[in-house]
């Protein structure tokens, strides 16, 4: 009679690889099925282990997870445009390049990200203090393109093109409206905004 060989062994993890694991998997869930998703078990799943280890490493609860996952989501997304709009030559063509990206259709997982988040940072502290302090991060982005056209209160028009774009990303979530690219509607209206 033979025995069943044995079945080998994982590699064993370093406590910062199994948190850059269960973080990666919990990004990952999120960008897939929400910010409401992201439960122990959904990303114990997603990373192969059991829930009680994302328990371990998410000592801080769920709710700190959800808030790290969004804060890495969208500060990622941040950075990009930061470095795409900086590329570009002047105000104009910095702040279009912006708006192209942002409405054009292809990042709608971080828009679904980011309206989640609005509506279960009423009920999740350290999720509504990350978006806070991501809009702020945004709204400072957008006032720097605003304030070479030298409107009255760049820090008004920076809300304002913020929410526009906010606005026509949730609805675009929905698929109302003629188009998944949102950028021509939105490029007139700040032209209007912005103009002498």
């Amino acid at each position: 009679m033979s025995t069943p060989a044995a079945r080998p062994r994982a590699a064993r993890r370093s406590p910062e690889e199994r948190r850059a694991a269960i973080a990666d998997a919990a990004r990952a869930v999120a960008l897939g099925d929400g910010l409401a998703a992201v439960t122990l078990r959904a990303v114990a799943a997603r990373a192969g282990v059991a829930p009680a280890l994302v328990a371990h490493y998410a000592d801080s609860g769920m709710d700190a997870l959800v808030a790290e996952v969004f804060t890495t989501i969208v500060a990622a997304e941040l950075a990009e445009v930061t470095a795409l709009v900086a590329r570009e030559s002047d105000e104009r063509a910095a702040l279009a390049a912006m708006i192209r990206t942002l409405a054009g259709g292809a990042r709608d997982e971080v828009t679904a990200v980011w309206v989640e988040s609005w509506a279960l940072g009423r009920r999740n502290e350290p999720l509504a203090a990350a978006v806070r302090e991501q809009m702020d991060a945004w709204h400072g982005l957008v006032r720097s393109l605003v304030e070479p056209f030298g409107v009255p209160d760049p820090n008004a028009a920076a809300w304002q093109i913020l929410a526009m774009i906010d606005g026509t990303g949730a609805q675009s979530l929905v698929r109302w409206g003629a188009s998944d690219d949102r950028s021509d509607l939105l490029l007139r209206a700040i032209e209007g905004m912005l103009a002498p």
